[in-house]
């Protein structure tokens, strides 16, 4: 029977969500998690495969606002529920999604798609490179102190409870955005995302809760997490699980690390997701006792090379002609030249002799700042063909602060 890919119907929802929980396992979602994606899913960016009435793949993109090395905010797809039925593996669905729907993308001039990979070895052969990484960690409060900055007394703490203070807290993830490149511009409805707290998901914890850190009557922090109890023949041994901290300066987050480090009656704080050049390595007496733990967090996929490349700028003056491959976005293949500097940037195709040779999946990884092109190059995954184009373009395209992606989607 033939497959057709179609836009999802807001009708065909509940069928089409059906498929994506049945790849994914099969367990279904809390009742509270299914109202939150349904209100989520854009429907007229998401494509359903279909062989009849039956549902056999779906794949979605939300509409992002994608932070850049400069600051600037680029229309993204954010790249969401992708699947493939069990019984429908090998007849080339996967591929024909991912390519509507980067053709979507780029007639509606989105010049980036990004995602996180259930299976990151999955997405590198439609020109996906891991742009941003996450550190996980398990400090050990038992063993290992925290050293704070002078002036992180002048914080006060507050508990308050994750809903009533969720204006307050989506307000000051919004004053961060510009900062660190990989953080996401959402549409309204995004606020509800960590207030989502199905017990079934908890795994014996508590409810989540949430600390501000508030400075002159101002809140210039805050926390959300869940306290899991743990007892053995010694004593308590709970843990502190941190879903989210977010402050506006290093003294904000200081004092709410000081803060889960010494809850009553737990023993670890665990750590998930966190930027690589995070404070709290440097704030603890004995980092071996964290387990920090590297791992990929957001993929990126220039869908418009030029203007993609465009978009952000440079951290040192930049001259350069890629040699571009892209079977899968075809358009994007041949030689670009890319001048830039601190203050902008142009990319125009050209004739001109390339100085370096790359595919547009070793572009993504590096377009965010947080995988150098040097890196890769050690890969073989980049050619240098005029000698010192490598070393040039890797520093121009740094960033002083590492990409991060705060939460999933």
């Amino acid at each position: 029977m033939t497959t057709e890919l179609r836009v999802l119907d807001p009708s065909e929802w509940d069928r089409w969500f059906g498929v994506l929980e049945l790849a994914f396992g099969g367990v279904q979602e809390s009742p509270e998690e299914r109202r939150l994606w349904h209100d989520l899913t854009e429907c007229d960016r998401s494509l359903g495969a279909w062989e009849g009435d039956l549902c056999v793949g779906t794949a979605g993109s939300f509409s992002f606002g994608l932070t850049v090395p400069g600051g600037a905010s680029v229309p993204a797809g954010g790249v969401t529920m992708v699947s493939v039925a069990g019984t429908h593996r090998r007849r080339g669905i996967l591929t024909s999604m991912m390519r509507r729907q980067l053709d979507d993308l780029r007639a509606a001039g989105e010049c980036l798609a990004v995602l996180t990979a259930s299976e990151p070895g999955i997405y590198g052969r439609f020109g996906y490179g891991v742009g941003a990484y996450s550190v996980h960690a398990k400090i050990d409060t038992n063993r290992v102190r925290l050293a704070v900055p002078e002036g992180t007394d002048g914080v006060s703490l507050r508990l308050a409870g994750p809903a009533e203070s969720s204006a307050v807290c989506e307000a000051l993830y919004e004053k961060l955005v510009p900062g660190r490149p990989g953080m996401l511009t959402r549409r309204p409805g995004w606020e509800r995302l960590p207030l989502l707290d199905p017990p079934g998901d908890r795994e014996g914890a508590s409810p989540r809760q949430c600390v501000l850190a508030e400075r002159d009557g101002e809140v210039v922090g805050f926390a959300h997490y869940a306290i899991k109890p743990g007892w053995s023949f010694a004593g308590a041994e709970g843990s502190v699980d941190v879903h989210q901290l977010m402050g506006l300066d290093p003294l904000a987050e200081a004092a709410l690390w000081r803060f889960l480090c010494s809850v009553d009656l737990t023993s670890s704080v665990r750590i998930r997701s966190r930027p690589v050049d995070d404070g709290w390595q440097h704030l603890v007496s004995d980092v071996r006792r964290c387990e920090p733990t590297v791992r990929d967090g957001l993929h990126v996929r220039l869908v418009e090379v030029g203007a993609a490349l465009e978009a952000r700028t440079y951290q040192a003056p930049v001259d350069v002609v890629f040699e571009v491959s892209d079977a899968f976005c075809p358009w994007n293949e041949g030689r670009w030249r890319l001048t830039g500097d601190a203050k902008g940037a142009v990319c125009v195709r050209t004739s001109d002799p390339a100085d370096l040779a790359l595919s547009a999946r070793e572009l993504g990884a590096a377009y965010l700042g947080g995988t150098s092109l040097v890196s890769l190059a050690s890969a073989g995954w980049v050619r240098e063909l005029r000698e010192g184009a490598l070393v040039e373009a890797s520093v121009a395209f740094g960033s002083p602060v590492a990409p991060w992606l705060p939460h999933g989607f």
